[in-house]
């Protein structure tokens, strides 16, 4: 006959190795944007709209004849207030989703999804500013008409290459191959407009030539530097969005108004900048042999 006392004993469980591990399901995992990136949007945003009333004034007392780097390099910051205020208000991102996995060294490793915010708007702002930012200098150094077509259309494959390689996933050769393509583009970039325009600009005097180099030499320095955030914020998820945020905060800031104000500042000093369009940028076309009175220039 068993004893009450051994039913107890064949009733308690067996000595394991070890707790059975359990495996959670991680959830999707979200960086995004805090109240620092929110503020740092709106502060972006009224200084670019500064910046264009500002250089709106520059302008108030110039011949239209003499206005187009005035109009050039407001219509710049004025593009660049509008994404601004796109971002800040929530309307122009949207997430962008990858798988990762989370590495264990007892269990099997667990996947999971990882999604990043991206600003499209960023994209959309870049693919109309940088080209207007290139006729300023090619417009500076008197570039031809065929090497800053050339130079436009690079500045665009490089923007859009950006925000394709954004959008792909960041574990696949989409995501770094749009990347390349990017700064392959961004070679061109440099060709037509800082070495053909080294070149084209001797012929407008040594004042002009030392502002063009200057400018382009700040210019493509900040330009360098911004393909370097996307690699390790947007490309390898190595910085938060918020410091992201920042980061270009500080080069569209110096890439326009501190290069506008540079440029706008060294044009009224000095009449060698001034470009001569033919008459049809402040009489349009068909307007040769028009007597025209009280023209200031």
């Amino acid at each position: 006959m068993i004893s009450p006392e051994q039913v107890v004993e064949m009733l308690k469980p067996t000595a394991t190795a070890g707790p059975i591990p359990t495996v959670i399901p991680t959830p999707p995992q979200y960086q995004d944007s805090s109240t620092a990136g929110h503020r740092t949007l709106w502060v972006v945003f009224a200084l670019m709209l500064l910046s264009s009333g500002f250089f709106s004034l520059l302008s108030w007392n110039v011949p239209t004849s003499k206005r187009l780097f005035h109009v050039i390099t407001t219509l710049i910051t004025i593009i660049a207030s509008l994404s601004y205020f796109a971002m800040a208000t929530g309307q122009a991102s949207s997430f962008v989703c990858s798988a990762a996995k989370d590495h264990h060294k007892h269990v099997p490793d667990i996947p999971y999804t990882e999604c990043r915010q991206v600003y499209w708007a960023r994209y959309v702002d870049w693919a109309l500013t940088t080209p207007l930012l290139i006729l300023d200098l090619c417009f500076l150094a008197g570039v031809d008409g065929a090497h800053t077509l050339m130079a436009v259309i690079a500045d665009v494959i490089m923007v859009l290459s950006g925000m394709f390689a954004a959008y792909g996933d960041n574990k696949t050769a989409q995501h770094w191959g749009w990347y390349a393509i990017g700064c392959v583009s961004y070679l061109f970039v440099v060709w037509h407009v800082a070495v053909h325009g080294t070149t084209m600009v001797r012929a407008k005097g040594v004042k002009v030539t030392r502002l063009f180099a200057s400018l382009a030499l700040f210019t493509l320095a900040i330009w360098t530097t911004y393909p370097v955030v996307w690699g390790i914020a947007e490309g390898a998820h190595k910085m938060s969005v918020d410091t992201e945020i920042m980061a270009y905060a500080v080069l569209d800031l110096l890439a326009k108004p501190v290069f506008g104000i540079w440029l706008l500042i060294s044009h009224r000093a000095s009449a060698e900048t001034n470009v001569d369009l033919g008459g049809w940028w402040s009489h349009g076309f068909g307007s040769e042999g028009r007597i025209r009175i009280g023209d200031e220039d």
